[in-house]
């Protein structure tokens, strides 16, 4: 049988064979998303089961539509990592995307599994697959590569990475492999149905009024190419609602027919984060949140800004949107 990742698969058990007997940090990003927690509860339960002493490390909480999966695993931040302790870091597209203090703790990272056009390679081991549809489809294919164990827990985080990385099997890095090994994960024991409801259909009442009010700020620029939607600062209180409950929030303004980019910003006490989406990767919307310190991929990127940098933010962001929009149409755009 052909194998799913050969130019990762026999440097994974390299990698394997390198730890150390000591524990093992599994770290995801700030804000984790349905891939972050999925690669981190997948990787940490097959080392578990390799012999390995494995906790997981983020920044942030898991969100609540999440922790369905978590299960016997413990979440920690980064001031309660003691002892002598190594890292892997996943689907964190650079070192600081879990926060400084996780990157001061594990200068050296021994792996990093991701697939974020913006990662820079900064640990020993790099599996780094940018045509991969998410890090939980590298990682599944790798296990099944190795022929690592995979039960119906594994196979569901796996599944969740994957499912909410392709917007439910829907966007441009969907492909023919992406099914064959989700379809391996539904006959290792995961349920698309039993997941589907757990990240689709648990929504609070608070996660639609802030939903409504998303909407109601949408403002169209760039001709229609462009819907703008911003939460203004002191909404979660408003709402009764937090930070976790924007995801999917973007995809609302990418929706719109003739709509090519969909923007939230989101004004915080300190700042402003801003979530970019397209319909075409030729938008390079990680070039575009490059030029603001953020980064990701093609069609999905993001940034954050803080204090004075986000003077004239929204004037700034709008023309370097035109610029690439205008340099898409003219086909000059590369990756």
């Amino acid at each position: 049988m052909d194998l799913h990742f050969p130019e990762f698969s026999a440097r994974f058990r390299d990698m394997i064979a390198a730890l150390e007997s000591g524990a093992l940090a599994v770290v995801g990003h700030a804000r984790p998303d349905g891939d972050c927690i999925g690669a981190q509860v997948a990787l940490s339960r097959v080392l578990r089961s390799l012999g390995r002493t494995v906790v997981c490390a983020n920044p942030d909480p898991v969100p609540r539509r999440l922790k369905f999966l978590t299960a016997g695993l413990e979440f920690l931040a980064a001031d309660n990592l003691t002892g002598e302790i190594q890292a892997v870091f996943v689907d964190c597209a650079d070192h600081s995307r879990a926060g400084e203090k996780m990157r001061r703790r594990f200068p050296k990272p021994v792996a990093n599994v991701d697939h974020h056009l913006s990662n820079t390679g900064y640990a020993a081991y790099n599996f780094v697959d940018t045509a991969a549809a998410a890090t939980c489809e590298i990682l599944a294919g790798v296990f099944l590569d190795n022929d690592y164990p995979v039960d119906d827990v594994t196979a569901s985080a796996l599944y969740t990475g994957i499912i909410t990385d392709t917007g439910q099997f829907r966007f441009n890095s969907t492909t023919q492999q992406t099914f064959e090994l989700a379809a391996a994960l539904v006959a290792r024991g995961a349920r698309p149905a039993v997941i589907g409801e757990e990240l689709y259909e648990r929504e609070t009442p608070g996660k639609l009024r802030l939903l409504q009010q998303f909407l109601a700020s949408f403002e169209m620029e760039c001709g229609g190419s462009v819907c703008i939607g911003t939460l203004p600062n002191g909404v979660f209180a408003e709402t009764g609602t937090t930070g976790e409950d924007t995801e999917g929030l973007v995809d609302y303004a990418r929706s719109i027919d003739g709509v090519q980019v969909g923007v939230l910003i989101e004004f915080r006490p300190d700042g402003l984060k801003a979530s970019l989406r397209s319909k075409d990767p030729a938008y390079r919307l990680d070039r575009v949140a490059a030029q603001f310190g953020g980064g990701g991929h093609a069609c999905a990127a993001g940034l954050s800004l803080k204090g004075t940098e986000t003077e004239g933010f929204r004037a700034r962001l709008l023309s370097a949107l035109r610029t690439q929009i205008s340099a898409a149409e003219a086909g000059t755009t590369s990756f």
